[in-house]
């Protein structure tokens, strides 16, 4: 496995310095391997979304029948699984994508993290480092042994040393992509959820959860996952702009909830 992780490594360090050797410039060679990236899973995350909003349109019915058949759930089962079948909903395919984006992004954060960029920048952001060690740097905080810097000295540091703050060319390209990245998530997040209360508070919660998790990320993995976020957010407005004009038209299953069961075959042939 081992091996395998090392070669694959490898592999995106190839592509990254193919990139780098038709731009010279790490950044271009960063946004062109989103790009790729992008390309070659378009197919998976077009079925995750297409999935993801075909549930959302179909949660009124399935609520129904959850409540119709709610003491008799292999009738519940064969009920869920006939809609499903009829508007082309997979429950496990929004998951497909985001399993195999993420060892890419793993991937990509230890190979950009141990390339030597020479403080190469592009736009403001140090593609070598991360917001908490350029943070580190203008407000004179040492690394640790082990080069990492700390996110709790660095917020002691804020209050002890705030004139430090001053030094934004350490930090300040990466921290506007950072808050970027974070209103991205919101807007995937908001996008997916529509108006769904139940996810009201991930909406909330996940935009601060990537800050925090990019605060320890190079800038050039910031920045192939803000590229990546702005297309996925793109991609995904034109999927809901299209599948809510298909299911527009489309007759609704399930649509009334019956008085009794005995209703069931009335309902069927209507169906």
């Amino acid at each position: 496995m081992g091996a395998i992780w090392h070669g694959a490594s490898e592999l995106l360090l190839t592509i990254l310095e193919f990139f780098y050797g038709i731009t010279h410039s790490y950044g271009l060679a960063i946004i062109l391997l989103t790009i790729a990236v992008r390309i070659a899973l378009y197919p998976l995350n077009q079925k995750q979304m297409l999935s993801m909003q075909h549930m959302q349109k179909i949660q009124p019915m399935l609520k129904v029948i959850q409540e119709k058949y709610a003491n008799d759930k292999e009738k519940m089962n064969q009920e869920t699984m006939r809609l499903y079948k009829e508007y082309k909903v997979n429950p496990a395919a929004g998951c497909l994508p985001l399993i195999v984006q993420l060892p890419i992004l793993i991937l990509l954060f230890n190979v950009l993290r141990t390339y030597d960029f020479a403080d190469t920048s592009f736009f403001g952001v140090l593609l070598g480092s991360s917001t908490t060690a350029g943070l580190a740097k203008a407000l004179g905080v040492a690394a640790a042994a082990n080069g990492e810097y700390s996110i709790m000295s660095v917020l002691s540091a804020v209050l002890t040393n705030p004139a430090g703050l001053s030094h934004v060319n350490f930090y300040l390209g990466n921290l506007i992509l950072l808050i970027g990245i974070s209103v991205l998530t919101w807007a995937q997040q908001k996008l997916s959820g529509g108006n769904n209360p139940q996810m009201a508070m991930m909406n909330t919660i996940m935009p601060f959860f990537m800050a925090f998790i990019c605060l320890s990320m190079p800038g050039g993995v910031m920045l192939y996952w803000g590229l990546s976020s702005l297309i996925g957010v793109g991609q995904q407005y034109f999927v809901m702009k299209k599948t809510s004009e298909q299911l527009a038209v489309k007759p609704t299953l399930h649509k009334n909830k019956p008085v009794n069961t005995a209703d069931d075959d009335d309902e069927d042939d209507e169906d």
